[in-house]
């Protein structure tokens, strides 16, 4: 059998189930074997095929022994690409649900979510639904769940956009990360435009070196066909390479500089951002709760990507300014205090940066900030962090982020040894996160700017194999009302 020929079986029979786990294979089931992060499902065709798989779709490189089809009554399609085989065979079970979206993504290491929730926010603002699927929700318009992954599997994101179609959903916008785009999970989506915010120093644990991990994000860009629309930050310089790389028109966005699409930022200070827009001799004004120069340009990229499906610049403008908050991004505690608390998701040392630079000349007291690094991850980033953290904060407390199987006070070692001065009295430890976030409570004063970096939105920690409930907002609140 080929795969043309089971492509046409699932087409008219969508009750066959498509499955990438061997443990979830019922009898009569299409096992696809697929590399993932952790594992290879090559390895485990013997199991799908006990568990009663009719069919298996693997590398020509795996395929299994003839003697083994014949045994088991299972039929092998060997493809040169399971993993874009999958992606493929997701969507014809489902209708092909990607062919009835405008379909929007972003990638890049920090800003996604962000540009995420921004891009929903212009095309509700617009009056139309818009599907979102990122590292918080995934949002079909019928229902909001908490993500597991930033971007799930190709057979969950083609569930969840036959039910944002369902749900009268015109528009999707989906978080594309590394992982993602190298494992094939957007392969099967034509996307109208695709958006690069940055890139920074993280995932190196997975892809190893930096050119790998341009590499992964690139894959987004060359996939785009001639009349898609690549939406590329100016002033990242891996920008100049991907454009050469793509096949799309090129929309160029930038703060202060000649592009396509520039912001002119009018004002800042820690109730929000005022900023104007010009694009094609055209200008509006947004007035955004969301704080920093990043922030800007996310807000740019986002407008990029609407520019591309379609929308003008006011209505753009207007859905920038309406986005109050996300969760876990700059997110402002609210409380009667005369200091403030903010809850940011950045764990990379460029993220952290662009935070912390953000509040510096906004903080008219003391910078405070509580970052830790997470475990099972990328290294190299750890003592960078600090570096940055004891160049922009007035008191640094390293704690533990996530620490996995790691021991965490092998990871804050690691991260100390980045300080030039890891005694001095700006700088102090304290492993458990809890007692972290209580002694920057504690030590605020009048004016003073905390920050709890690292973990955002995240509700839990991850501590050996175990997941915990811990939520950074929860814990501040709580020493917030105690100490009023």
């Amino acid at each position: 059998m080929t795969f043309d020929e089971l492509l046409n079986l699932v087409y008219l029979d969508k009750a066959t189930g498509i499955r990438l786990d061997s443990r979830l294979v019922n009898s009569g089931d299409i096992f696809v074997a697929v590399k993932g992060t952790l594992c290879d499902g090559h390895d485990f065709i013997a199991q799908a095929i006990s568990s009663g798989a009719k069919y298996v779709v693997c590398r020509k490189d795996r395929g299994q022994r003839t003697e083994d089809r014949r045994q088991n009554k299972c039929k092998i399609i060997l493809v040169e690409d399971s993993s874009r085989a999958a992606a493929v065979l997701a969507q014809v079970a489902k209708g092909i649900p990607a062919a009835q979206l405008t379909n929007l993504a972003v990638t890049g290491t920090n800003g996604k979510t962000t540009v995420a929730f921004l891009v929903r926010s212009i095309v509700q603002t617009a009056g139309e639904k818009c599907g979102l699927i990122g590292t918080i929700i995934y949002d079909t318009g019928s229902a909001v769940s908490q993500a597991a992954l930033t971007t799930p599997d190709c057979l969950d994101i083609a569930e969840a956009q036959s039910q944002m179609v369902k749900a009268g959903a015109n528009y999707m916008v989906i978080e594309a990360s590394s992982h993602a785009l190298s494992q094939n999970r957007l392969a099967a989506i034509n996307f109208k435009a695709a958006a690069f915010t940055n890139l920074g120093g993280d995932h190196l644990d997975y892809h190893k070196t930096e050119e790998e991990y341009l590499a992964a994000k690139a894959m987004l860009f060359k996939t785009l066909y001639a009349d898609a629309t690549a939406v590329l930050n100016k002033q990242s310089p891996q920008a100049e390479q991907l454009a050469g790389w793509t096949k799309a028109g090129i929309l160029w966005y930038a703060i202060e500089k000649k592009a396509d699409l520039v912001a002119h930022i009018e004002s800042m200070d820690i109730n929000g951002t005022v900023f104007t827009l010009e694009y094609a001799g055209q200008s509006s004004l947004v007035k955004t709760a969301l704080l920093g120069r990043h922030n800007v340009s996310n807000s740019l990229a986002a407008a990029g990507l609407c520019l591309a499906a379609g929308f003008d610049l006011q209505t753009i403008a207007a859905g920038l300014s309406a986005l109050q908050t996300i969760p876990g991004r700059m997110e402002k505690i609210i409380w009667d205090g005369d200091f403030t608390v903010l809850i940011d998701y950045a764990h990379t040392d460029d993220a952290l940066n662009n935070v912390l630079a953000t509040l510096k000349p906004l903080c008219n007291g003391r910078l405070i900030v509580v970052f830790g690094c997470g475990g099972d991850r990328d290294r190299t980033k750890r003592p960078r962090m600090a570096k940055v953290a004891e160049q922009l904060a007035d008191f640094i407390i390293v704690t533990s982020d996530n620490p996995r199987t790691e021991k965490p006070q092998a990871i804050i070692d690691e991260i100390v040894a980045g300080f030039e001065a890891p005694t001095s009295e700006k700088v102090t430890v304290e492993a458990d996160r809890r007692k972290a976030i209580e002694l920057a409570i504690r030590s605020a004063a009048k004016d003073d700017i905390v920050l709890i970096a690292g973990k955002g939105h995240e509700n839990h920690q991850i501590i050996g194999t175990k997941r915990m409930d811990f939520d950074d907002k929860k814990v501040v609140r709580e020493f917030l009302d105690s100490r009023q």
